[in-house]
């Protein structure tokens, strides 16, 4: 496929600072790829290099403390999945048979079985965004998407995130100001009927990015900090908080459940044991979440591809 022609070789591992070179190919085109073995496609937008202030303002009403202060933070090219990761999507990942459970050969695993219907009868085929599986989980999608592709896919960090939501703008929506017209461009808890959605049905983001707040919220790479801006002070070129324990890890983007105050561009969630906390095996589920109905995730792809031997060091660290 033409994609796969304009990747290129070196890299510093995301693994460890995830530091880039911000002399990224340009400029980056958008395509669509179908995953091998199936019909079914995905998008991804292209993000170009670029700074930005991160957080929230100290004069938005809507500000936490762990927002902020605002720090201005530079971020490298990568592409971006035009809309969360569907479940047709994951479905193919999870009965991959192909890939066994505990496999040592290409150490790629695949979800154990679903003991409820995490759906909660809101929505599978036909474009309803995945949801209630762990970061690992999600993780172990990109991972099995670069096995079956040769492209390496992870999630973005948190300062990629805010980046692409931003698409440009410095206000609390990527619209502007105003929560009235929040109707238009995110399922959330006054509109949502307490349930998520079919991807694509509200307006993009400046960038053509849909969903980026609301519908289900987003895992990132990031440790949760709350004193986030504070730690990246002194790494402001593709920040990142490795990881170093199962929990907190950093949420974004607010989910169809959540008020609006969650939704704007700097807000910040954390990921709980309770989460978990109605799964009945023992021990818990690494994969799935039983009681974050509204969590899902999207992909991005750095500019600068990994070597093997660093997409599969970066893969074992999460």
């Amino acid at each position: 496929m033409k994609y796969l022609l304009v990747i290129a070789c070196i890299f510093i591992p995301v693994s460890l600072t995830l530091a880039q070179n911000n002399n990224d190919p340009q400029p980056l085109e958008a395509y669509t790829a179908t995953i091998p073995g199936s019909t079914v496609n995905f998008k991804m937008v292209p993000v170009a290099a670029g700074s930005f202030l991160m957080g929230s303002n100290s004069n938005d009403k809507l500000a936490k403390p762990d927002e902020g202060p605002q720090q201005r933070v530079s971020v490298s090219a990568f592409w971006m999945g035009e809309h969360e990761v569907t479940f047709d999507e994951f479905q193919l990942f999870y009965e991959d048979v192909s890939i066994s459970v505990n496999s040592d050969v290409d150490a790629v695993t695949r979800p154990t079985p679903q003991y409820i219907d995490f759906s909660l009868g809101m929505g599978k085929q036909g474009g309803f965004p995945v949801n209630s599986m762990s970061q690992h989980s999600a993780l172990m999608y990109c991972k099995w998407l670069y096995k079956k592709t040769g492209i390496f896919y992870r999630l973005p960090t948190e300062a990629e995130w805010e980046y692409a939501c931003r698409a440009g703008s410095n206000t609390v929506y990527y619209f502007g100001n105003d929560s009235t017209q929040l109707s238009q461009y995110a399922w959330y808890q006054a509109n949502s009927e307490n349930k998520f959605h079919q991807v694509m049905q509200k307006k993009p983001n400046a960038w053509g990015l849909y969903d980026m707040i609301g519908n289900v919220s987003e895992w990132t790479l990031d440790q949760y900090d709350e004193n986030y801006f504070t730690t990246i002070s002194t790494t402001a070129n593709d920040p990142l908080i490795p990881p170093a324990s199962k929990y907190p890890k950093t949420i974004r983007g607010g989910g169809y459940d959540e008020q609006a105050f969650m939704l704007h561009c700097a807000a910040r969630n954390k990921s709980q044991p309770s989460w978990n906390r109605r799964d009945p095996q023992i021990p818990k589920s690494k994969w799935w979440l039983t009681d974050a109905s509204s969590v899902g995730f999207r992909i991005v792809r750095p500019a600068k591809q990994p070597t093997a031997e660093e997409a599969e060091a970066f893969y074992k660290i999460y």
